[in-house]
This record gives C-alpha cells, structure tokens and sequence, in this order.
C-alpha cells in the first residue's frame, strides 16, 4: 500500500489554487487553476496535496454539503527554516494564526489557514530521531 496524495474538498477552487501555489510555494501538477482538481507537490519529497472541488465530488458521491464546518484536516510541511520560510509566505499574503514556536524539544511550528479554512502547519525539525 502506498499513500498517493492528501485530498482538501474546497469550495473556493480558485482562491485555494493560489494559496498552495503563490503562497506556500508548492508545484502544481498541471496548471489548472480553475479546477476541478489539481495537485501541489513540495519541491522534494514524494507525498502531495490535492485540491478537489467540493461540489464536483458532491455530484460524484451525492452526499456532501456544500461546505465543511470545522477544522476537517491538516495539512504538515516540513520546512529547513521555518522562520525564513514564514517571511517569505508572509510576503506573499499568507497570515499566520500562531507564530513560530518551539513545539517539542525535536520541532519548532507555525500555523496558518487556507482561504477554506484548512489548518497548515509548518515545521521545522531541529533533530531527526536516533
């Protein structure tokens, strides 16, 4: 078994685009910015994110709501800097909702939304596991 993508169900196709794209960074598989589907890959590494309209997979499955309430998923970058990192997305239009911070004596974090509200987290690993 092998994990292929993490999937964000978005309501805001467009504006969701940008952000994985323009702000954090990440490649987009095909460039399309108006959807149905796209998919982001960091510039290393193998897992990625998937953008897929929320009312194009409603159509499919026939039972999902027209938006998500809540915080459905996390999203987890692993970052080298994380404080350079946050200023260049900050210069982009990203606004973090915690700055930062030291989590675990292994990791510093930082969290961000998407424009659907996704929680982003950012991390920095200070030690890798021995």
């Amino acid at each position: 078994m092998e994990l292929a993508q993490v999937r964000l169900l978005v309501s805001d196709f467009r504006a969701c685009y940008r952000f994985y794209a323009e702000v954090l960074g990440l490649k987009a598989q095909s460039g399309a910015a108006d959807g149905p589907y796209e998919k982001f890959s960091p510039v290393t590494g193998s897992a990625g994110i998937a953008l897929q309209d929320r009312a194009a997979m409603a159509e499919v499955l026939g039972e999902l709501g027209d938006s998500a309430t809540g915080h459905r998923s996390l999203v987890v970058l692993r970052v080298d800097d994380l404080d350079a990192y946050c200023a260049a997305v900050l210069a982009r239009g990203a606004v973090l909702q915690r700055e930062p911070a030291q989590l675990t004596d292994r990791m510093r974090v930082a969290y961000l939304k998407d424009p659907e509200g996704n929680l982003v987290e950012l991390q920095e690993w200070l030690l890798l596991r021995g």
